[in-house]
């Protein structure tokens, strides 16, 4: 192949037989993606919302890395939501596939959690079950992923207790929905959920309070 010089030639390098693989040799290449087990465990929770009348059910499934080891832990591989209601069908197994595609890549896929949660829906939220605000569905299916990941070991937080719905009554009751529906975001978690109670910031999501 020739290659026509439009400047001036000001300096010059001579390659050495070898030297292109040498170069070939530092390409750093993707890491394999997660390899599926025959059988593989893992946990169904069910989303009610009142705006449909039937439920979702989001199923996770785990690959167990390193199993017999000292480093044994779970990761999550594939994800599938199921529901009688059809009228979310397209978005929904276009958002799983995706999550799925992800999670079989490997390395830290927490910052799903914030990205869906911060997802609001133009016609309004709803309140869940036990007084929570949620912004969409797409958000709730992000709270089921973080409740996950933290019972798997893979983030940090506190599973759904009743010292948090506690909280998330009290603030309820002094500050309004529309207070807790505003929430800020809160640094541990990144959930929108960080309220002022008690003169104290306290995110309703994690328990998480500057107060102790």
């Amino acid at each position: 192949m020739n290659i026509k010089i439009d400047k001036k030639i000001t300096a010059y390098e001579v390659k050495k037989q070898g030297d292109e693989a040498a170069e070939e040799s530092n390409v750093h290449q993707i890491a394999p993606l997660l390899e599926r087990d025959d059988i593989l465990e893992g946990s169904t929770y069910k989303i009610k919302t009142p705006h449909s009348d039937h439920a979702m059910y989001i199923t996770i499934n785990d690959v167990v890395i390193n199993a017999g080891q000292a480093d044994e832990h779970r990761r999550p591989f594939e994800v599938f939501i199921n529901s009688k209601n059809m009228e979310h069908f397209m978005w929904i197994v276009a958002l799983t596939r995706v999550i799925s595609a992800i999670f079989r890549k490997g390395g830290d896929v927490t910052f799903l959690v914030e990205e869906m949660k911060a997802v609001f829906d133009p016609r309004g939220g709803y309140y869940k079950r036990g007084g929570k605000y949620m912004p969409s569905i797409v958000a709730e299916i992000g709270e089921v992923i973080q409740q996950h990941l933290i019972s798997i070991g893979m983030m940090e937080g506190q599973l759904n207790n009743e010292e948090l719905q506690a909280k998330r009554k009290e603030a309820e009751e002094k500050l309004g929905a529309d207070a807790i529906a505003k929430g800020n975001q809160c640094d541990k978690c990144g959930a929108m959920a960080v309220v002022r109670l008690d003169n104290c910031n306290c995110c309703l999501e994690c328990g998480d309070s500057k107060c102790g």
